[in-house]
């Protein structure tokens, strides 16, 4: 026999987890034996993240040649939950299953990259099928993991973050493959670095993948998990507890010492961001506590529509249905670029299907127009101007009316969407107050200028609560529509 074609036909298996990760893991390591024993494969995250990863190359069925959008993941995690491990799978089986690929791994210092990323990568080369094809080093000054025919063309290196040596993160120039960039202990890499990573997303199949602990409620990290760079990426959020073979005990010993709603616990065991500063309006509590929770609906607790119209390019417009406590089981719908037009249909028809009591659109700019078109529907709307006079002294303009209104609600129990685009509107707004003490809510352009997104699905369910609403009767709650009691109901009249 050909002393090649062993090679040749593990090349040739190898090849068949081009889009299969989770594959390429299962097969490439003596999984039950030696240093594995007693391990089946990943863990449960750790599947389900490959399997996400999976399904991105198949959205883009990358030709070779054309260019494909980012695959961009972005995961916040508590401590212990082998993020490690995984980021050493993903670079293997990058490099195994794409010729010629190029990549760039960092961490928020030099000894978390060179003690643990590369550590565990050198780990996984060692116990995996495909090691003779590759050299790793890992000695002082210089961490590479390259083809060993290949050493300039088919490589991916260990950086150190510094801002003074961003230039190692400009492209990768591997137009015909798959340029990727992995953060591990992605909040403390300085803004710099991953300013300059994005020319290197131009080409080929790019990927991005960065995870770490939250540990700032700023930087760049932050803004990619809650902020304006949200919506590019693929967010996780996991929490050690949840997590198979995580240490509980310790975990149980931290929440009896810091308590669970503990800044420490949050950031090193749940996987979520510190509180915010003390400007914060709504407590992060009041949506960790309202998450799914179980409330009480009854027939005659009015349906209520908030619209929130978008009014820059990135911004989305949100139609958002309350039931009265329960903010989920109808829940909301968002559009991104959509017209004032196709904007009046979709609340015109929902309004038909749902018969909500009460329709409160945002009338300001564009919002104006998605009015006149849904009253020119049929569809008895009351257009709400956020920067209008509150009807109760005390708060500035009808926004933070409506927002003290739900904050209140929020307070009392409310029956929420598991959403982190809700939980970063929600506790990203900031307040003051005006020279009379008026209550005055940040603005949308000052939470720009500060790295977040507009808060839109907040906006939409605050409009819910613009004022009182007094309920059709009805008969029943079934979450559902519901049918007039006594008659036939008109929705238009």
């Amino acid at each position: 026999m050909n002393a090649l074609q062993p090679q040749l036909e593990l090349a040739r298996q190898i090849s068949q987890f081009y889009d299969d990760p989770l594959g390429h893991v299962l097969f490439s390591y003596p999984w039950g034996t030696g240093s594995l024993k007693g391990r089946a494969g990943p863990q449960r995250w750790q599947r389900e993240f490959l399997e996400a990863v999976a399904r991105e190359v198949q959205k883009r069925r990358f030709d070779g040649t054309t260019p494909v959008a980012p695959i961009q993941f972005s995961t916040a995690s508590g401590h212990g939950i082998g993020k490690s491990a995984l980021v050493a799978w993903l670079i293997r089986w990058i490099m195994d299953t794409r010729p010629m690929a190029k990549g760039v791994v960092t961490a928020n210092t030099g000894e978390q990259l060179r003690t643990k990323t590369w550590a565990e990568l050198a780990k996984w080369h060692t116990l995996g099928i495909t090691a003779p094809w590759w050299e790793l080093t890992s000695g002082s000054g210089s961490l590479s993991y390259y083809h060993r025919e290949y050493r300039e063309q088919w490589r991916c290196d260990g950086q150190t973050s510094r801002e003074e040596n961003s230039e190692s993160f400009a492209g990768l120039h591997s137009a015909n493959s798959t340029p990727f960039y992995i953060f591990d202990e992605a909040s403390g890499i300085p803004d710099k670095i991953f300013e300059v990573r994005e020319g290197g997303l131009t080409d080929g199949e790019p990927m991005v993948f960065d995870f770490g602990n939250p540990t700032r409620n700023s930087g760049r990290f932050h803004a990619n998990m809650m902020g304006k760079h949200r919506k590019s990426y693929i967010r996780r959020t996991i929490d050690s507890r949840d997590v198979e073979q995580t240490n509980k005990a310790l975990f149980e010993g931290w929440a009896e010492m810091y308590g669970e709603d503990s800044d420490f616990f949050k950031v090193r065991v749940k996987g979520e961001f510190p509180t915010s500063s003390s400007l914060q309006f709504v407590p992060s509590s009041y949506y960790d506590d309202n998450v799914h929770r179980d409330v009480y609906v009854g027939p005659s607790d009015p349906i209520v529509m908030g619209v929130d119209v978008a009014r820059f390019g990135d911004d989305d417009s949100v139609i958002w249905l309350r039931h009265g406590r329960d903010a989920e089981s109808i829940g909301f719908k968002r559009y991104k670029s959509v017209d004032t037009m196709t904007l009046a249909s979709e609340v015109a028809r929902i309004a038909g299907e749902y018969r909500p009591d009460a329709v409160f659109i945002d009338g300001g700019g564009v919002g104006g127009g998605v009015v006149d078109r849904c009253r020119q529907l049929g569809v008895d709307v009351i257009e709400i101007n956020f920067g209008g006079k509150s009807p109760v002294v005390g708060f500035a303009n009808m926004r933070a009316y409506m927002w003290s209104r739900m904050r209140d609600a929020l307070k009392d129990g409310v029956r929420l969407p598991e959403d982190l685009d809700l939980q970063a509107d929600l506790i990203g707004v900031e307040y003051g107050y005006r020279p009379n003490n008026d209550l005055l809510l940040e603005s949308k352009q000052s939470m720009k200028d500060r790295g977040l997104s507009s808060p839109d699905l907040a906006d939409a369910l605050a409009l819910t609560y613009a004022m009182p609403v007094v309920p059709h009767s009805r008969a029943g709650y079934k979450g559902e529509a519901f049918e007039a009691a006594g008659g036939d109901y008109d929705p238009w009249g």
